[in-house]
């Protein structure tokens, strides 16, 4: 396991430049808190599924839930705990919001080197909370299935997000028929599988492209024909087109 290169930890957050590649161990906090990738991706992993967070996105792990993270690409993970009486405001459940230019500023300064007293520190954290109460919450959050053969599907495509194999084709190979998987997606992960598999697509593709890939090979290597496709999908959810997104984590690229 790689570890992170440098930490600081404090009581209201932290800083940890992850390698890429880096992972935590799995662990909890007794309080609701936010994460924030400053440059390069994380994977935020709960028992709930994946939430994928480049450097436009925040994501919200609730107290108690057990998760790890991991670094794709060189990162600067940054962690805001929240009190109580504000993590109340927010969801029961992982989550992924927009992070607006002021949020981003906010977190920055929350988990920066200046000296903050705790009115401070507390006018930040309600700025901070009604910039994500106003953020639409984003689909970079990849649903865990709970259902033995879901998850049989999602391992064979986790491993080759290029596989383009029908839904019937994929329930020959974990021993259910296309209909009881169609309606296991519909009722445990509240999509349809093209509509998971995209996204599926999508958090590997902002891997690849954290690591600096370019849209071609990214969107081969995730399973689309042409890149033209694979850039109105990925724009669809991502909300910025690969090339914009590679070049804000590459911007020397």
């Amino acid at each position: 396991m790689l570890v992170a290169r440098q930490s600081r930890i404090w009581p209201s957050g932290g800083v940890h430049l992850w390698p890429s590649g880096g992972t935590s161990p799995a662990h909890a906090h007794p309080r609701g808190h936010l994460v924030y990738a400053a440059a390069g991706v994380l994977s935020v992993h709960t028992e709930r599924g994946a939430s994928i967070v480049p450097a436009n996105r925040v994501a919200w792990v609730p107290a108690g839930f057990t998760h790890h993270h991991r670094a794709h690409g060189e990162t600067d993970m940054r962690i805001v705990f929240l009190p109580a009486s504000l993590a109340r405001l927010a969801p029961g459940r992982p989550a992924v919001f927009l992070a607006s230019g002021l949020a981003r500023e906010v977190l920055l300064t929350l988990t920066g080197p200046r000296e903050l007293d705790r009115a401070a520190r507390a006018r930040l954290h309600r700025v901070l909370v009604d910039e994500l109460h106003e953020a639409h919450e984003q689909p970079l959050h990849l649903p865990e299935p709970r259902d033995d053969r879901l998850r049989a599907v999602a391992q064979i495509l986790d491993a080759n997000p290029a596989d383009n194999s029908t839904l019937a084709a994929l329930g020959r190979a974990v021993g259910a028929g296309a209909r009881t998987l169609s309606r296991l997606f519909h009722d445990e992960l509240g999509m349809t599988f093209y509509e998971w598999r995209t996204q599926l697509r999508v958090c590997h593709a902002l891997v690849l492209l954290a690591e600096g890939h370019d849209t071609t090979r990214v969107a081969h290597a995730c399973g689309w024909a042409n890149p033209s496709s694979f850039i109105a999908a990925f724009t669809a959810i991502a909300g910025a087109t690969p090339g914009r997104h590679r070049a804000a984590l590459h911007p020397a690229g």
